[in-house]
């Protein structure tokens, strides 16, 4: 009898244990669980998607809406990990069209020679980060330089580029000026407020920034708006590129891309003051005030009339191009819409 006592009570035993090592095994496969979905920033489990992103020159406002959106995480809740880094060596666009980036900052005049060079790039406009060109020609007011005509007599700096001369000759040629009588003084300005109180009278400016920096140091100026001047000149500046494979390759990581850069820019619109903070956090070298200011000037000028941030309008593109086209500075005339999609916005 206590040999049978003992059997069943070992058998009991036996069995608690064998319960409690398949318990914890059961609590490990769990924690390993939990871990691996928690180790992703991915809400779905996946591994997010690495973006590489390069500007066209130093960080500013024009690209705060990126910024908002890593800041942000609404490129985490896209399933994305975004770089955005300078361009360094070589153009930004011929590094993406390269393969060595997904998306850039760029200009539509650049698009345009790019598409129709010797050797043509394979690469596609996806989105505006600005509306409309606010770029112009800036000079103190005490020049009289209040149209094109005016700024015959006076000192320009100069890119000694062929577009920046087209577009200088046929706005003075259309108010009944002439470009020979501009003197052009090779300079690459980096400080407009500090060049317009020196030998140069004019500077080229996105006034976004250098206007704006204008007014902060309280210089009095004229402005001659290129877009108000002539329709034509009302082109896209900056914009986003990416090359065609890539949009091919990974058409939906590009179509989250721009959702989740959108929603960066209608933060921005929405919220000036904390978008200016997020972008000098990223960029601790920019001046807080000039960026605030810069940032609400910009609010208004991101979407514009527009309802949908990045949208482009073919009449203006086409318009454009087919300036560049007219005034040969690209060889051949492009097709309606060449070089740019809304396909990729939602």
């Amino acid at each position: 009898m206590k040999n049978e006592k003992e059997k069943a009570v070992h058998q009991v035993v036996k069995t608690i244990n064998l319960k409690s090592v398949f318990s914890l095994i059961l609590v490990i496969i769990m924690m390993i669980s939990f871990t691996a979905c928690n180790g992703s920033s991915d809400k779905n489990g996946d591994e997010p998607e690495e973006v590489k992103f390069l500007l066209d020159w130093l960080p500013n406002t024009n690209h705060t809406g990126l910024y908002v959106a890593d800041s942000l995480g609404y490129y985490d809740d896209a399933g994305l990990k975004v770089s955005i880094t300078q361009p360094g060596e070589g153009s930004a666009l011929s590094l993406v069209a390269a393969g060595e980036a997904d998306f850039c900052v760029t200009f539509q005049e650049e698009i345009a020679a790019a598409l129709t060079s010797d050797s043509p790039l394979p690469v596609t406009t996806v989105a505006t980060l600005i509306q409309h060109n606010t770029s112009g020609i800036i000079s103190l007011a005490e020049k009289n330089i209040v149209s094109p005509a005016d700024m015959a007599g006076h000192s320009y700096a100069t890119w000694d580029t062929p577009i920046e001369k087209a577009i200088i000759g046929a706005l003075m040629n259309q108010d009944g000026g002439n470009i020979e009588d501009v003197e052009m003084i090779p300079n690459t300005v980096t400080d407009v407020v500090t060049a317009l109180q020196t030998d140069i009278d004019m500077v080229w400016i996105y006034y976004a920034w250098d206007g704006i920096a204008a007014e902060m140091a309280g210089l009095d100026t004229n402005f001659i708006d290129f877009g108000q001047e002539n329709s034509s000149l009302d082109f896209y500046t900056p914009v986003l590129a990416s090359s065609n494979k890539y949009l091919e390759e990974n058409g939906e990581t590009a179509k989250k891309f721009l959702e989740a850069t959108a929603r960066g820019y209608e933060y921005a619109i929405e919220n000036p003051e904390e978008a200016a903070k997020i972008l000098v956090e990223a960029a601790e070298e920019l001046d807080p005030e000039l960026v605030e200011a810069s940032q609400k000037w910009l609010s208004d000028q991101y979407k514009a009339e527009v309802d949908q941030w990045g949208y482009i309008d073919q009449s203006r593109w086409d318009n454009f191009m087919n300036w560049m086209y007219e005034n040969d500075l690209i060889t051949r005339e492009l097709k309606p819409a060449e070089g740019f999609t809304n396909d990729y916005l939602k």
